[in-house]
């Protein structure tokens, strides 16, 4: 029962882990927009998630974690897999756009509006997690 309460925010939670991986990786991309050779680096976000999601899904036997229990009647507790989140991003390279004549293939404006777009759905997320943190805890308090 626990699982399918907490089976969304499992969700959300690997996506903020990736969202901040990509957010990190986009902005290397621009810290080197003008190193010479810089190949700019990313990954597809959708792809990675439904991977971390089908792995968790085939993994439930394994995820829970050996707590001694007090009682009998005790809940068990789920692994969090955020290590899993980021071990399974493998950052690509991006196309070079446009071709420059140090070999750097960041494109800045490319660069900048993915990491405006990636801000705005990692904050959309955090805002989700918070708000069904507050619809369970008042439906636990009974408010």
């Amino acid at each position: 029962m626990l699982n399918k309460m907490t089976q969304t925010l499992d969700f959300h939670s690997n996506a903020l882990i990736l969202r901040s991986e990509r957010q990190r990786a986009l902005a290397s991309n621009i810290a080197n927009a003008d190193t010479p050779g810089y190949i700019a680096r990313d990954f597809h976000f959708p792809s990675v998630l439904q991977e971390i999601t089908q792995n968790e899904s085939s993994l439930s036997s394994q995820g829970v974690a050996k707590v001694a229990a007090t009682h009998q009647s005790h809940l068990p507790i789920p692994i969090v897999r955020s290590s899993a989140a980021r071990d399974a991003v493998a950052l690509g390279y991006s196309t070079q756009s446009q071709p420059t004549v140090d070999n750097n293939s960041v494109d800045l404006d490319r660069e900048r509006a993915n990491f405006v777009d990636n801000s705005v759905r990692y904050e959309a997320t955090l805002r989700f997690i918070n708000s069904q943190s507050k619809t369970m805890l008042s439906a636990i308090q009974g408010q």
